[in-house]
C-alpha cells in the first residue's frame, strides 16, 4: 500500500500543477456564457430568448441580461421546468433531460426537482478531480493516500418515473462514478443506497473497524454524529483510535463553527477542514487550503455567474428581487458586499436565483464565503437581522458562557412583535442569561436591531432544548441524514410545524 500511496501522491502532484496553477481570467466567464448560449440556441428557451442573436452580439453578456429575466424556482418551474420534467425534448436544454436531483431544501419544505444533464455530471467530475488535486498542498502523509474516502450523503437509490429518473444528487453522481474510484470510496453501494438514516448509521458503525478512512465528507451534523457513535460503540478515546489516517474533513451546507467543539472532542489529533460550495444546481466553489478565508469560485465548468447586491435598492422587504434584469458580473463585484447569486448552467437553468448570499473575501483570487440565504433573515420592524448576525451571536455567547450550541433556530412572532429563539444545548444553561447575552450581542452587531429594540421590538424569548429534540423533529419530517439541515430562520409555516411538534413532545 505504501507504493500505491507514493504513486497516488505523485500523480496528485502532477495534476495539481496542471489544473490548479493555471490562471483563469474574467474572460473565461464570457466564453462560458457564449458556449452555453450557442449550445442551447435551438431549444424552446433559446428560441424564446433569442440566443442566436445574443451569441452574435458584440456584447453578449449585456444583451443576455437585457433579454432574459432573472427567475426563482417557482417561476422557472411553472414557465419552463415542469414541461422539461414531463419529458419534452429540446426545451430548456438540448435533448431530453434524463435525471433530476431532489434538493433537500429546508426542514418541512417540499423537494425541488433540479435538472442534471450529462454535461453537468462531467462538470461535477472535473471539479471533484480539481479539488482532490489541491490536497497536494496540504503535505499529507503517504499513509493518507493509501486510505479510503467516506462520503456521508443521501441515498444513492434512484426512482424511475415515467419520463425521467430522480433521487438524491449523490445517487445520480454515483451512477456515473468510475469503477476505478468505487473500490476506494466508502460506505459501498449497499449501505449508500439505504434511505433510512438510522439504518444507514448503524450499518456504517458496524463496518467502521474494517475501513481505513483518510478523508470524510458530508454535512457536519451527520458526520460528527457518526464519529461520536463509533467512539461510543467501541469504547474509544477518539475516532483516530480506529482511523489513524483520517487527515481531512470536507464539509459544506451549513456554518461550520458551531460544530467545532463537538468535532474537536471526537478527534485524537488536528485534521484539515476544507469547505465546499456544492449544491444540487452545481459545484460552484471549494476551499483550496485551510488557511484560505474563502472558497475559490470555479469559472470554467459550465456555470455563468451573476451577482445582485442584497440591499433595499435591489430587494424588497419580502426578499423579492426588484429588477428582473439587473445583476453584476464577476468583473464588477466588490469585496465585503453581500450578493445574491444568479446562475446559468449546462443543465438548462437560465438566470436562476439560487437563493444563497455570498461575499467575496478576495476578488482577484475569486474567493468567497456563503453568508446566508435570501429568505433566512429577520426584519419584523426593520431590524434586518441576517443569518450571519445570528451565527456570530450564537458563537460569541456559547464561547463566553462555556457551553456548546450546535443546533438553533429563531422565528419572528408577528402578533407579539418579538423574536423567539430555540437553542439546542446539553450543558447546564441559564436561559435568561443566554437570551440577555444574545440580545446584547445582536445590538452590538447590528445598529438597526439596536434601534428597533430601543423603540418597537419587544425583548426576545428563548427555550433551551436537548440537541436530540432537533434531530427528532427532522426525523419526523422525513429529513434525517443525507444533505438535510435544520433551518436557522423559520418562516411562518416552518414555525407552525416546529411549535406543533414541541407541544406534542414536551
Amino acid at each position: 500500500m505504501a507504493i500505491i500511496g507514493k504513486l497516488l501522491k505523485k500523480s496528485n502532484q502532477i495534476n495539481y500543477k496542471r489544473v490548479v496553477k493555471r490562471g483563469k481570467s474574467h474572460a473565461t466567464q464570457r466564453e462560458t456564457l457564449v458556449t452555453l448560449l450557442d449550445y442551447a440556441k435551438n431549444t424552446s428557451f433559446g428560441l424564446a430568448h433569442f440566443f442566436t442573436k445574443v451569441v452574435n452580439d458584440k456584447n453578449p453578456v449585456k444583451t443576455y441580461q437585457h433579454i432574459t429575466p432573472i427567475t426563482e424556482y417557482e417561476d422557472f418551474y411553472s414557465l419552463w421546468l415542469s414541461t422539461t420534467i414531463e419529458g419534452k425534448k429540446d426545451h430548456t436544454w438540448p435533448g431530453r433531460v434524463k435525471y433530476f436531483a431532489l434538493s433537500s431544501g429546508t426542514t418541512g419544505s417540499p423537494s425541488k426537482r433540479i435538472p442534471v444533464t450529462e454535461q453537468m455530471i462531467r462538470s461535477f467530475q472535473k471539479t471533484s478531480v480539481r479539488q482532490l488535486s489541491t490536497l497536494h498542498d496540504l503535505n499529507l502523509s503517504e499513509h493518507f493516500y493509501s486510505a479510503s474516502a467516506l462520503a456521508v450523503g443521501g441515498s444513492t437509490k434512484l426512482t424511475k418515473k415515467r419520463k425521467h429518473i430522480e433521487g438524491d444528487l449523490s445517487g445520480i453522481l454515483k451512477k456515473h462514478t468510475s469503477l476505478i474510484v468505487s473500490p476506494i470510496t466508502k460506505p459501498g453501494s449497499k449501505i449508500a443506497s439505504m434511505k433510512d438514516w438510522n439504518q444507514k448509521l448503524e450499518a456504517m458503525i458496524e463496518k467502521a473497524p474494517k475501513w481505513n478512512i483518510g478523508i470524510i465528507a458530508g454535512i457536519p451534523s451527520w458526520c460528527i454524529m457518526l464519529m461520536e457513535r463509533i467512539v461510543e460503540r467501541y469504547g474509544l478515546t477518539s475516532i483516530h483510535d480506529m482511523w489513524p489516517n483520517l487527515e481531512v474533513y470536507v464539509h459544506g451546507g451549513v456554518f461550520m463553527q458551531p460544530y467545532l467543539p463537538r468535532l474537536e472532542k471526537v478527534l485524537g489529533k488536528p485534521i484539515h477542514l476544507l469547505d465546499t460550495y456544492l449544491a444540487s444546481e452545481g459545484y460552484f466553489a471549494y476551499q483550496i487550503a485551510p488557511h484560505s478565508e474563502g472558497m475559490k469560485l470555479i469559472l470554467n465548468t459550465g456555470v455563468f455567474y451573476e451577482f445582485i447586491p442584497f440591499t433595499s435598492e435591489y430587494f424588497d422587504e419580502e426578499g423579492q428581487v426588484r429588477d428582473k434584469y439587473t445583476a453584476f458580473t464577476l468583473s464588477e463585484i466588490q469585496e465585503g458586499v453581500d450578493y445574491a447569486m444568479v446562475i446559468s448552467t449546462n443543465a438548462g437553468l437560465w438566470r436562476y436565483l439560487i437563493g444563497d448570499l455570498v461575499r467575496f473575501t478576495n476578488v482577484s483570487a475569486q474567493e468567497l464565503v456563503i453568508t446566508g440565504r435570501i429568505r433566512q433573515y429577520l426584519s419584523l420592524v426593520g431590524e434586518h437581522i441576517s443569518l450571519e448576525n445570528i451565527n456570530s451571536a450564537i458563537i460569541t455567547c456559547a464561547s463566553s458562557m462555556g457551553i456548546e450550541i450546535s443546533e438553533y433556530c429563531i422565528y419572528a412572532d408577528i402578533e407579539c412583535q418579538k423574536h423567539v429563539w430555540f437553542v439546542g444545548c446539553d450543558d447546564p444553561c441559564d436561559e435568561q442569561a443566554l437570551i440577555q447575552n444574545l440580545d446584547n450581542q445582536l445590538c452590538a452587531l447590528n445598529d438597526d436591531y439596536a434601534s428597533a429594540r430601543k423603540y418597537n421590538l419587544k425583548a426576545p424569548e428563548i427555550k433551551v432544548l436537548p440537541v436530540q429534540r432537533f434531530y427528532t423533529f427532522m426525523k419526523e419530517s422525513g429529513k434525517m441524514g443525507s444533505q438535510h439541515k435544520f433551518p436557522r430562520v423559520l418562516n411562518v409555516e416552518q414555525a407552525k410545524r416546529w411549535l406543533t411538534f414541541l407541544s406534542l413532545n414536551s
